[in-house]
């Protein structure tokens, strides 16, 4: 049986339950995993038996490339985000159209599996393609957001659980008194523009929970402590004000050897329950670009970061879904962008490169079995 072989068998799973295109995509696209079934004590299982989610975000060619890594995806995940699928560049080759091949695959893939599927991010101001500094202005910036947002979340309604609608609006170095981002969105909408999007994605499926994405929330510094403050402000005005906000994604980017589970973090995730928001972990890994050389001191560091954190997390029983930004060491994003000095391989997710499970995989496992039993899933 020739790979190719193999790849077909989990898509063919899900052609009864996708109905139309969704069908006709199941039965024409290749499957990205073996079948065999999720062995007892998975991460996915472990969070279901405390009424929570665990997953992770996969861009598609990792699992159509990987049969064995697609597995441990469908296995280990009960929830999955496409890590570039769903952002302009590669959703917009033109102005006039989209292409939605690549994601609609991973939804196939998530599907087939009973995986639910979320999605990410629909305004931000990176990831744009080319096309859009020549093309997009004060003119017609307003009608671009709206249209991407109404056709992009219409076409998944009813298949994605959550959107990360606004990504990363907050930036107190671009020394606005609101603390928000200079943007193009926000130097052609203004501060309206994050309402806007709001607006837009819940008119598009009423029934998707939808969420301010936010990074670098949870050092116990006065740098983070002021960003807190201005992310609760917005939300706090938002929310006075009608929008259809339903939840704070805290990306949980961390670095092993900083404290991201200190007092003042904890009083603005009681803020932000107190406001009605959900809490959910989007992005989670944990950084070991300054830790020592040796590798079983470096896993050791990593996982009790992990445990920590997510014990801490845990308390907030709003928090219901945890997300990994990937699940391998072979496919992250810190090994370009935050590269070890000693040029070392970095480490920071719970599977190694070879695929094998590393101890920061126990620790997520420890913290979500001793974590309180939330009713429902959400």
């Amino acid at each position: 049986m020739t790979r190719r072989d193999l790849l077909k068998m989990a898509i063919a799973m899900s052609a009864a339950t996708i109905p139309g295109s969704w069908d006709e995509l199941a039965a024409e696209t290749s499957a990205h995993s073996p079948t065999s079934p999720a062995l007892p004590g998975t991460l996915r299982d472990i969070a279901s038996a405390r009424g929570l989610h665990f997953g992770a975000a996969v861009p598609w060619e990792e699992l159509a490339d990987n049969p064995l890594y697609a597995q441990i995806i469908h296995q280990q995940c009960g929830i999955l985000t496409p890590e570039l699928e769903l952002k302009w560049d590669c959703l917009r080759p033109t102005p006039q159209s989209f292409d939605f091949r690549k994601a609609d695959r991973l939804y196939v893939f998530a599907n087939s599996h009973g995986m639910l599927f979320r999605g990410h991010t629909l305004v931000w101001e990176r990831a744009l393609p080319k096309w859009f500094e020549s093309t997009v202005d004060a003119r017609n910036a307003e009608s671009v957001m709206m249209s991407h947002i109404s056709t992009v979340v219409s076409h998944f309604a009813g298949k994605i659980c959550s959107w990360d609608v606004v990504n990363e609006p907050i930036q107190l170095g671009d020394g606005r008194a609101d603390g928000l981002k200079v943007t193009p969105w926000l130097r052609f909408l203004g501060p309206e523009y994050i309402a806007m999007a709001f607006h837009a994605a819940h008119a598009a499926d009423p029934n998707a929970m939808l969420v301010f994405n936010e990074d670098w929330l949870e050092p116990e510094n006065a740098a983070a402590q002021r960003k807190r403050q201005a992310v609760l402000a917005l939300l706090t005005q938002l929310k006075r004000s009608g929008v259809p906000v339903h939840a704070l994604g805290v990306q949980s980017h961390l670095s092993a050897e900083l404290q991201t589970a200190g007092p003042h973090f904890q009083r603005f995730l009681q803020e932000i329950e107190d406001l009605g928001l959900m809490i959910i972990i989007t992005e989670m890994d944990v950084s070991d670009q300054h830790l020592p050389a040796d590798i079983e001191e470096r896993d050791r560091l990593v996982a009790t970061q992990y445990l920590d954190y997510l014990s801490f997390m845990l308390q907030f029983k709003s928090l219901k879904s945890i997300m990994t930004w990937g699940l391998t060491d072979r496919f992250t994003w810190l090994a370009k962008v935050h590269p070890r000095p000693d040029g070392l391989p970095v480490r920071p997710l719970p599977y190694d490169a070879e695929l094998n499970p590393k101890p920061a995989w126990e620790a997520i496992r420890q913290a979500m079995e001793t974590a309180p039993r939330r009713a429902t899933t959400t």
